[in-house]
């Protein structure tokens, strides 16, 4: 039997179950993408400039193999979320153990290939020019720590299911803390240069690791696995892989339109362009944690309700969630219009970036208050283990319309095309997922008599 901090996601009133859970996940966004930021101001403060697009160039490739954990986790997690809401402990138990052995020989597998061809991956990403020898520094010692990380965010996602968003909120703190003083150590005071950026980054998933094995082992977690639940079961593992491969197609393309990012914009602006695109990409992952936050918070909620066929509740924090969402996202906007000038410079005084990113920092962001409708849509369907609607919605903004865009608007208008790209894609995924939200809510989602 589930205990109770699984059953107040079907009990507790919406408003309240969703901050509840969405904001000790926002705050977890926030610190991990701090870590990022502040990590980037460092590196780019205390190394220089390149050191910042030779990160750009390495992040791709890490948190990929680093997604496979977390698609093993979101796919897993939604099984648990409803196992847990229809009292099928076993289940949740089953997919747990799972969870673990897919993780590890998956990422194992992918780390001996990433590092056999570490020189034909850092070029194909990017790391050109002055961009490479940076690169591959970072990108060999933190290949070795990102098994780690993979596990961190399958577990993270898993200990939420279990409705205890603020350990999983701790999960996020400490190793972005824990970076932050190791890069200080390591680059400011040791002068370690980018082996210390490294080696910080890759010992922080090190120490988030210890702390995520300390809940299960511990009274904390309700899920108590033994040897018997990391055998594969192959309904449950097809189960995890539909959904999950949800969350990796989308880093998948995360990862292959980085790719076409820097080296287009390599050719187009050179390292001026590839390290203003760098900025603007930890600011968009810094800048939508409230966002991101009401959406990790919403898919517990959503998929435990819809296991226990509480179809309104389902609907109630649907709707909820994106109002929050999108009052926040339209907060993010307004600052990121008006300030981008002070925000670059917090990174570099590289006089090129600075009289460059700002403009280039507003396009990205310039469709940010619709974006919530499209995160929170998508991520509708993963909660309620619909997985191809939920797979070509969370790719529609990247992979059906971001990546020809870029493709194709170049030619016309060089440079500005490639910016340009990003509001236009926004709009286009967000009136698609709209509509086949809307559809979806008419036909299944029709509250039962209690």
């Amino acid at each position: 039997m589930a205990k109770d901090s699984s059953r107040d996601l079907g009990t507790q009133p919406i408003s309240k179950l969703l901050i509840k859970q969405a904001v000790p996940a926002s705050i977890g966004i926030l610190v991990m993408s701090l870590n990022i930021l502040v990590d980037t101001i460092f590196v780019g403060n205390w190394i220089g400039a390149t050191a910042i697009a030779a990160i750009n160039v390495v992040l791709p490739v890490s948190f990929f193999i680093a997604a496979l954990g977390m698609a093993i986790g979101i796919g897993g997690s939604s099984i648990i979320s409803r196992a847990l809401g229809a009292n099928n402990y076993e289940k949740a138990l089953k997919t747990f153990g799972n969870q673990i052995t897919l993780t590890l020989v998956l990422t194992l597998s992918l780390i001996t290939v990433g590092l056999l061809f570490a020189d034909g991956i850092i070029e194909s990403f990017g790391g050109k020019g002055a961009i490479f020898e940076p690169a591959k520094i970072y990108y060999e010692i933190v290949l070795y720590g990102v098994p780690l990380l993979a596990l961190c965010m399958m577990a993270n996602t898993v200990i939420r299911a279990e409705g205890k968003p603020k350990f999983a909120m701790y999960a996020m703190m400490i190793p972005s803390v824990a970076n932050l003083v190791m890069d200080y150590v390591f680059i400011y005071l040791m002068d370690f240069g980018m082996t210390g950026a490294a080696w910080a980054t890759t010992l922080s998933y090190l120490i988030c690791l210890i702390f995520i094995l300390w809940f299960f082992i511990s009274e904390k977690s309700e899920l108590k696995i033994d040897f018997a639940h990391f055998g594969l079961n192959f309904p449950i593992v097809k189960e995890i892989t539909s959904l999950g491969f949800v969350t990796l197609s989308r880093q998948a393309v995360v990862s292959v339109t980085y790719l076409f990012m820097n080296n287009i914009l390599f050719d187009l602006g050179g390292e001026t362009s590839v390290t203003s695109y760098a900025i603007a990409g930890r600011m968009l992952m810094f800048a939508m944690f409230p966002i991101l936050g009401i959406t990790q918070g919403f898919l517990p909620i959503a998929g435990f309700n819809y296991g226990a066929e509480n179809y309104h509740r389902v609907r109630e924090s649907l709707n909820t969630a994106i109002k929050y969402a999108a009052v926040l996202a339209s907060l993010v906007f307004i600052v990121l219009m008006i300030f981008p000038e002070n925000i670059i410079r917090i990174f570099t005084t590289d006089a090129d970036v600075v009289r460059q990113a700002p403009n280039d920092m507003r396009w990205v962001f310039a469709a940010t208050p619709i974006i919530a409708w499209q995160l929170i849509g998508a991520a509708y369907f993963q909660a309620i283990g619909k997985a191809l609607p939920a797979l070509l919605l969370t790719l529609s903004r990247q992979g059906l319309f971001f990546i020809p865009l870029i493709l194709i608007l170049p030619q016309f208008y060089a440079e500005f095309g490639v910016w340009m790209s990003f509001p236009i894609s926004d709009v286009l995924a967000t009136i698609v997922t709209a509509y086949f939200l809307n559809r979806e809510v008419k036909r299944n989602l029709i509250p039962k008599d209690v």
